[in-house]
């Protein structure tokens, strides 16, 4: 058998591959180099008897004095049991990353060491993750553990996945359902679209980031994603008509005040039910006021929470959310994340990765995720080929003295 490296792929051959493999990720797709355009790039790829058999896209990330390092958001894409194909991959990049002054090679790819429910963590492993542990050490790739912190590494180590059902409201826990109902009862709609939608989700993305004090991203990049998927790229918002519930909520008020007026004082159990309900009622019709004063009393929608979503081949990433805080007991979220997996699955994707989590699942983003049944996937994690040695593990160094000056 005669093996080939390009470091060249063209577009259709590679998303080809890529899109069919069972390793399929959209951060190894031929326009993720696109999104990052703040990175060098190469499009690498090893035929075998002229068949196409692994790709890898490569970002370049530029150092100082003439360095760089390469890395391989979960890529490369191959079958990692083939021992002789991943050693002739790595060899040729290798010998690439020489010529450009590379000083490691990181990848993370997206095998599976465990899988399992939230509520049911183990430390188990798959019987052949020793295999893929000794076939990269073979290729002198120094493995970074089995690290527990979305902080730790790149890409998440741990993620929270929905796969496929034909009815995925049926396979909601109890309390989800009740939620999306809540939702409902607020008349909260779900639309989809594309740009028409950008501006929307942007401000709902930047209210997320003033109240969690944390830095996603901005329009302009949202902007770069749905022109590099145009047809599988999808934004979600959920709305409501504040203006609609003001109204019904000033009709209920009129309705408690005159039960009140007609009950008599020796009814105390109904009256105490009707004085309940009427602060209820009160306290929306002040929080309705408030919303007024920003968005005007008008008879329309407001968008109060949102999701930015890519199917690539049969998967889909939810990349972004956002949500306005103040529309919280609407609930949105939990009827928008199921709109989203039921398009997904629409579209024949496997799964709907609602993102990482961290290891030790029990922080805020696993519990929330845990409304939907998710599958909780732990990847083998990153892994660093150094292409020279002695700068390599003086930027380790340094790389370790700036994370202890930010902990």
């Amino acid at each position: 058998m005669s093996y080939l490296f390009f470091k060249e792929i063209n577009r259709e051959e590679f998303d080809e591959f890529v899109k069919n493999h069972e390793y399929c990720n959209l951060l190894q797709s031929y326009n993720w180099a696109k999104v990052k355009n703040n990175w060098d790039h190469i499009y690498t790829g090893v035929y075998r008897d002229n068949e196409l058999v692994a790709t890898g896209l490569v970002l370049i990330k530029r150092l100082p004095l003439s360095f760089c390092m390469y890395y391989l958001p979960r890529g490369p894409i191959m079958d990692y049991k083939d021992n002789v194909l991943v050693q002739y991959y790595f060899d040729q990049l290798k010998k690439v990353a020489k010529k450009e002054h590379c000083i490691f090679i990181k990848f993370d790819p997206a095998i599976h060491v465990n899988d399992y429910d939230s509520k049911s963590y183990n430390t188990n492993r798959y019987e052949d993750t020793d295999t893929y542990l000794k076939i990269f050490k073979s290729c002198k790739a120094i493995h970074h553990g089995y690290t527990m912190s979305i902080a730790d590494t790149v890409q998440p180590r741990f993620q929270s996945n929905v796969y496929s059902y034909e009815n995925i409201e049926e396979t909601l826990p109890k309390h989800t359902k009740r939620l999306i109902k809540d939702a409902e009862r607020r008349n909260v709609q779900i639309i989809h679209g594309q740009g028409e939608l950008l501006d929307e989700f942007s401000r709902l993305v930047e209210l997320t980031e003033s109240r969690k004090g944390i830095a996603l991203r901005d329009k302009e990049y949202f902007k770069t994603l749905l022109e590099n998927y145009p047809e599988g790229s999808v934004i979600f918002l959920a709305t409501c008509n504040v203006y609609q519930l003001d109204k019904e909520a000033k009709e209920k008020k009129v309705q408690f005040e005159k039960e009140m007026a007609a009950t008599p004082e020796n009814a105390k159990k109904k009256l105490h039910r009707l004085e309940d309900q009427l602060q209820s009622v009160n306290k929306d019709i002040k929080e309705f006021k408030e919303i007024f004063s920003e968005f005007g009393q008008e008879d329309k929608d407001i968008a109060i929470a949102g999701i930015l979503s890519i199917q690539y081949g049969n998967t889909c990433e939810m990349l972004y959310a956002g949500m306005d805080e103040r529309f919280k007991k609407f609930m949105p979220q939990y009827k928008e994340y199921v709109e989203n997996f039921k398009w997904a699955f629409d579209r024949r994707c496997l799964w709907s990765n609602m993102g990482g989590v961290e290891g030790s699942l029990d922080d805020g983003l696993t519990k929330f995720k845990d409304n939907f049944n998710p599958t909780i996937n732990e990847l083998i994690g990153e892994f660093d080929i150094p292409v020279y040695p002695f700068m390599y593990r003086l930027t380790q160094k340094a790389y370790e003295i700036l994370k202890s000056k930010h902990k």
